[in-house]
């Protein structure tokens, strides 16, 4: 997953008493002052610093005259699936640390250890400040990226039971790092991992499978465990050793089964397809392939309408307003819970009536017929299960209050959804 690595925060001088000493932080970064506000760009650690150092400042109007709490208490708490984010700690460490940085911790409320059995627990995660107190801002940042990535994460998870024994679950878990393991009963564990991973395990065990019902009753030498059946089938005559591998069964790819993606990227053509009946997207980069269709539920409506109002941050142009309505219903198969009633929502969007505003707008028209807009899970923002939710392809949703009201001013929103909806296949 790419993360933001340019962005602007606005700073505004009438929160300092000190206009000399406020320079004096600024002298370090890039800005320019427009209004009392000035507009400073940096990259996401730069940003951070200016941050902690204008948190620091003893004349920060705020935290010196109006006794602000601490930013952690304006952090609003996110339940997720207790699943998803026992994958994302146990495997994805990296990147949640990338996120967090050196300024926050991410903290889970119950202890996973105590519900990841339990697959339709969920858990409340409290995103702590390190050290000084973090503006607000710089707080709801790193909320919003670690949304992203657990919608993005959520989406491509899949959990499976294979049938092992205590000998094979280790090997299990050599062979195939980026799959989470867990023991379920005696012989049997449970298998968690994206899409790829599982279809790579699926095919091994298949394998391991058919060749060992392929041994002879009298060989009394063999044995059925993981690490004496042969990884796969032998490579046929159109194989060459020296081919590249598949990056989804990890077997050389046959000439005449091979199939590069407009990416460069290559693998056996049933693989490929077995992946793009999941999800039209290039298993090892992401890109989508074809047309990528989402899992908004059938029966919403959007309406687009223009007032003379302007955004903030956009006072030369009027305002788009977009109008979203998706009624409640039953959900589907492709739903977290089939069969059972899903709750409606409404909600109204802001665009600035500008060309970029309007380009923006024709985007996600195509992201709305394509279903990409919604889908049905637990809110992050109320806890409700069951109910319809945005599905990363981030919306304003308030005219003013800058990002942490989801409002303008914001002036690197635009260019930020644009690249949410490149991610799928919009552009």
């Amino acid at each position: 997953m790419e993360f933001i690595t340019d962005i602007t925060g606005i700073v505004d001088e009438a929160d300092y008493t000190d206009p000399g000493r406020l320079m004096k932080i600024l002298r370090s970064y890039s800005c320019e002052k427009k209004g009392s506000c000035y507009r400073v760009a940096g990259t996401y650690k730069e940003l951070e610093h200016l941050s902690v150092q204008l948190s620091a400042e003893k004349h920060y109007v705020h935290s010196a005259t109006h006794g602000q709490q601490d930013a952690s208490t304006h952090i609003k708490s996110m339940h997720v699936s207790a699943v998803v984010m026992t994958y994302i700690q146990q495997k994805c460490s990296k990147e949640l640390t990338k996120i967090q940085g050196n300024s926050f911790v991410f903290e889970t409320q119950p202890e996973l250890r105590t519900v990841h059995n339990n697959p339709s627990s969920t858990v409340q995660v409290i995103i702590r400040p390190q050290g000084v107190p973090k503006p607000p801002v710089q707080a709801d940042y790193v909320r919003q990226r670690f949304i992203t990535f657990y919608q993005r994460t959520a989406s491509d998870l899949q959990v499976t039971s294979v049938s092992v024994s205590p000998h094979e679950h280790k090997d299990l878990q050599l062979r195939f790092p980026r799959i989470l393991f867990k023991p379920s009963h005696k012989y049997e564990v449970t298998a968690t991992a994206p899409f790829v991973h599982i279809a790579q395990l699926k095919k091994f065990l298949l394998q391991n499978t058919l060749s060992s019902s392929l041994v002879q009753p009298g060989n009394k030498g063999s044995k059925d465990t993981l690490s004496s059946r042969t990884s796969g089938p032998q490579p046929t005559q159109d194989k060459d050793p020296e081919d590249e591998l598949c990056p989804i069964c990890m077997e050389p790819i046959a000439i005449t089964e091979k199939h590069t993606l407009q990416c460069k990227h290559s693998f056996c053509r049933d693989c490929l397809e077995t992946a793009f009946k999941y999800k039209p997207v290039c298993p090892t980069c992401g890109k989508v392939h074809g047309t990528l269709t989402g899992t908004q539920p059938d029966g919403g409506k959007m309406k687009v309408t223009t007032n003379g109002s302007s955004l903030p941050g956009y006072e030369k142009y009027g305002t788009i307003l977009i109008h979203y309505y998706i009624p409640s219903g039953i959900q589907k198969a492709e739903h977290p819970n089939p069969g059972q009633t899903y709750e409606g929502v409404s909600r109204v969007a802001y665009l600035p009536d500008s060309s970029e505003g309007r380009r923006i707008l024709k985007l996600l028209i195509r992201a709305f017929d394509q279903r990409l807009i919604f889908t049905v899970g637990r809110s992050t923002t109320t806890g409700r299960n069951n109910t319809v939710t945005w599905n990363d392809i981030h919306h304003k949703t308030s005219t003013h209050g800058g990002p942490t009201c989801y409002g303008y001013p914001d002036p690197d929103y635009l260019s930020r959804v644009e690249d949410e909806l490149k991610l799928k296949g919009i552009d």
